[in-house]
């Protein structure tokens, strides 16, 4: 049913996964329990909130398999990623189908159950080539990957509290509520822009354009796990927040952050971030230069380019893809290669090591490249 004309999530309905009391003492139950890597954590709240619709719990064998090799859950639904839930074998082997396991986050709490359907070999290098087009360890997204265990568990779950300390409580908004507040504004098109860095002036370009042509604007951080040397969540969401006070429109712009573990998987990851975004009621998703791409692991436009291999019921929410921007000398204004005559030394880029060398000196990189009150902020975190 799509409610006030906004988009249905992936797989036609949204999963809510959490029920029961959340129980803020250590766990004391009888049962079997697994500590949850950081993930396995950010997976969880993703599933059990709805944000990872259709998925109701942690993928068995039949789907681990057809994910890596077809982009889909074995009923052919588009889908990335394998989401497992792996564990040491010494751990499974202790493990029969049908127990309820209780599921812990690092202080031993409970964050719900998993009801045991299945365990399989988690085929890590298979999964690495297909999904990451590498098994390199190099790669951030594959390092984490080798580290998780051999064997993996596959069932339902019930989640009891997603987490327990969150950062950023009043923007963590879960797909149902992102839903209700862009049907509250009477918006039924909304572009959601991911990022894991602050905006600069390219962004802010891209993200204009975009709302151009929809209702809404949905700034998207994720902020669950990333990798050592990404700018801290509250370094970022200071700038997020005050790039938004004086230079975005209010009433036509949201701020919400995304708890989902970052992959580094450049175009599937991409596939990823968009039926996040569907299900959190976003009808578009801009997919800009080397999305979630890491190092030379993929080609510059790999991630738009993959949206145009799925089927044409593959995902509901449209991709805008985008050229890479610059500040343009000879217009004297933001463009792209497709609106800028300009020859390349009159297009102003920046590289991300020049920039940090100069807000490491406590310089500001020009206004062509980042707002002067951005600079600011990420200046004043470099010094404490």
């Amino acid at each position: 049913m799509i409610l006030h004309g906004i988009i249905p999530p992936h797989g036609g309905t949204l999963v809510n996964r959490v029920s029961g009391q959340p129980q803020p003492e250590p766990f004391a139950g009888s049962e079997a329990s697994i500590v949850l890597t950081e993930r396995q954590q950010c997976d969880l709240e993703m599933i059990a909130v709805g944000a990872m619709s259709p998925l109701t719990g942690f993928v068995g064998s039949k789907d681990y398999n057809s994910i890596c090799e077809n982009l889909t859950l074995s009923d052919g639904t588009v889908w990335p990623f394998p989401i497992t839930c792996a564990v040491d074998k010494a751990t499974a082997d202790g493990l029969n189908t049908g127990d309820k396991i209780a599921l812990l986050d690092d202080s031993k709490r409970l964050l719900g159950w998993l009801t045991l359907e299945e365990k399989y070999d988690h085929d890590k290098t298979k999964q690495a080539e297909h999904c990451f087009k590498t098994a390199e360890t190099e790669h951030p997204g594959v390092k984490v990957l080798m580290e998780e265990g051999d064997v993996c568990l596959a069932g339902p779950i019930d989640v009891v509290c997603a987490r327990y300390d969150v950062d950023f409580k009043e923007y963590r908004l879960t797909p149902e509520q992102t839903r209700k507040a862009f049907a509250e504004k009477g918006w039924k098109t909304v572009v959601a822009f991911q990022t894991r860095n602050p905006i600069h002036r390219a962004h802010e370009y891209l993200t204009k354009c975009a709302l151009e042509t929809c209702d809404g604007l949905l700034i998207h951080p994720l902020v669950g796990q990333t990798q050592p040397g990404d700018i801290p969540p509250d370094v970022r969401m200071n700038c997020y927040t005050t790039l938004m006070e004086k230079y975005y429109v209010a009433d036509r712009t949201m701020l919400s952050v995304l708890p989902a573990a970052m992959r580094y998987g450049g175009p599937r990851e991409a596939i990823m971030h968009a039926i996040l975004r569907q299900n959190y009621g976003c009808s578009h998703f801009i997919v800009g230069r080397d999305h979630a791409g890491v190092g030379s692991y993929y080609g510059t436009y790999d991630a738009q380019e993959i949206f145009d291999t799925l089927p044409d019921n593959g995902l509901l929410i449209e991709p805008l893809k985008y050229e890479h921007s610059f500040w343009c000398l000879q217009t004297g204004a933001m463009a792209t290669a497709k609106t800028s005559p300009a020859p390349a030394e009159k297009r102003v880029f920046l590289s991300g090591t020049k920039v940090r060398e100069m807000l490491a000196a406590g310089e500001r990189p020009p206004e062509e490249f980042t707002r002067p009150e951005v600079a600011d902020i990420l200046i004043a975190s470099m010094k404490g």
